[in-house]
């Protein structure tokens, strides 16, 4: 008999645990962030540290598509709809948000264009000598969206991406303080590697047989350039003059080394490197994160992983 009523004394103490005092049940809220690409992903992640529990953190670009093919399911627009803070790029592949935006249910939402937050530092798409151009010629000038591709937008995002969580969650905005200063000093070490690599750098010319998304990085560490298509391009057959130009550059600047993005077949580089003679020419690859899974964040990679793999790609293409 005593044993019942031990049980049940456990029982109701058990209830009491998820009920309040007019027996309604009690739950932690959760919040929910929603992200469209992998780097604003990750930072989130870091960010909130330990209290990941507290939140649903989405990324909707999750299956190798890019931000510039992505098209959001209905399910994406019902998961933005009732988010506590959206996180995007803002540029011309984002046209679509505003119509998620409209349809919010949480008129607390807090929505966070990175360009916008950028500010006049976001840099407008330029096409380079030799570049080709795209068969659909752009009305108006259209902003560079690969705002993550640099160590110091990086660092600035996450300050804003802190105040957004500690806004939305202020019990435990110390915690978030903390997290973002430990990781914006991580990002500012790296950021510092990056600036040595690019001063000692024998070659200061990085050559693209591909896209080139990485106009934040080179314009932060004073780096020129030359490629095939510009970064938001949907082209992907070099004409010859395009293909002679870059072959020519190979030779001009003794480059050790073309560059190809993640994903590529490299077929446009190695026609570069057969028409410029030179056998001796590597084919590295920078990944612009433009393709991101949840199996590479199942596997560990990280933001901070990606770009100091990068930087290691970058010696070797510098001829440092």
């Amino acid at each position: 008999m005593r044993k019942i009523i031990s049980l049940l004394i456990a029982v109701l103490l058990i209830a009491a645990l998820f009920c309040g005092c007019n027996g309604t049940a009690v739950t932690n809220k959760k919040y929910s962030v929603v992200t469209t690409v992998f780097p604003e992903f990750d930072w989130t992640k870091e960010i909130l540290g330990d209290r990941s529990s507290d939140f649903d953190l989405t990324m909707l670009i999750d299956s190798g598509v890019d931000l510039h093919s992505f098209q959001p399911t209905a399910s994406d627009m019902m998961k933005i709809s009732n988010c506590d803070l959206f996180i995007y790029i803002g540029g011309e592949s984002d046209k679509w948000v505003g119509d998620a935006l409209k349809q919010a249910n949480n008129d607390k939402m807090i929505a966070l264009n990175l360009l916008e937050v950028l500010g006049d530092q976001a840099k407008n798409e330029e096409t380079v000598e030799g570049m080709q151009e795209s068969d659909e010629e752009e009305e108006e000038e259209a902003y560079d969206e690969h705002v993550w591709l640099s160590l110091k937008n990086a660092a600035v995002f996450c300050e804003k991406i802190k105040n957004a969580l500690s806004e939305i969650d202020p019990e435990n905005a110390d915690v978030f303080a903390e997290n973002c200063k430990e990781y914006v000093g991580k990002l500012n070490d790296l950021d510092s590697q990056y600036d040595e690599v690019a001063k000692n750098a024998k070659i200061k010319t990085l050559l693209f047989c591909d896209r080139f998304p990485f106009r934040y990085l080179t314009a932060d560490y004073g780096l020129s350039y030359y490629a095939a298509f510009s970064g938001c391009s949907a082209e992907s057959e070099a004409s010859f003059e395009t293909v002679k130009f870059l072959a020519d550059k190979v030779s001009e600047f003794s480059l050790k080394a073309v560059i190809t993005l993640e994903n590529s077949d490299n077929k446009i580089a190695d026609t570069v490197i057969k028409t410029s003679g030179k056998s001796d020419v590597k084919i590295l690859t920078l990944d612009s994160m433009q393709s991101a899974t949840q199996n590479d964040v199942q596997n560990g990679v990280t933001y901070l992983s990606v770009m100091q793999k990068n930087l290691e790609t970058l010696k070797i293409a510098l001829g440092e």
